[in-house]
């Protein structure tokens, strides 16, 4: 996998909002950010319709979840609290980390997130009756300009101009390899 599969317009912003200085205070912008967010509904409906059409899409629910997870920050800061009291507070920070291991690691898991969310997003438009899409075109078109604008678009592109009745993303064996390594 080369690091390039991962450039995106989302990628690239978070990245520039990493960098931000807090012109206010002392540190980065982003340490001053609250871990809460809302949600504006687009998640839930996706699943919805895959539980409706009964199609898989574990990882897209994953996400959810998260967001939902992220909603309960009282919640969170107790459950916290509650296992800082029993032992379990900074357990991780008296660990020595590998950064370049640690770096690749999750470089690694969020490419194969990412082939797992499309390959999901892509079945379930493939399913949608009446449809009739042509999923490599798709591919195509949001590379253009949409939010979810990148450079791995032109890899899923490329896997159903190989097979446009291609199952899944992860039966491409471009992206099983991928997925298995």
């Amino acid at each position: 996998m080369e690091q390039g599969e991962l450039l995106s317009f989302l990628i690239e912003i978070t990245a520039d909002i990493f960098g931000i200085k807090d012109d206010k205070g002392e540190g980065y912008l982003v340490d001053k950010v609250l871990d809460k967010i809302g949600m504006k509904g687009t998640g839930k409906w996706t699943i919805q319709q895959a539980a409706e059409l009964s199609v898989a899409a574990p990882t897209i629910e994953s996400s959810l979840d998260a967001r939902f997870l992220s909603g309960l920050k009282e919640e969170r800061v107790k459950v916290a609290e509650v296992f800082k009291s029993g032992g379990f507070g900074d357990i991780l920070t008296d660990q020595a980390v590998d950064k370049e291991k640690l770096i690749n690691d999750v470089r690694q898991a969020l490419y194969a997130s990412k082939i797992c969310s499309y390959a999901q997003g892509m079945n379930l438009i493939r399913i949608e009756k009446g449809w009739d899409l042509k999923l490599g075109e798709l591919a195509r078109i949001w590379k253009g300009g949409c939010i979810i604008r990148a450079i791995f678009l032109d890899r899923i592109k490329q896997a159903y101009d190989r097979n446009p009745d291609l199952a899944s993303l992860l039966v491409d064996p471009k992206f099983a390899k991928e997925i298995i390594e």
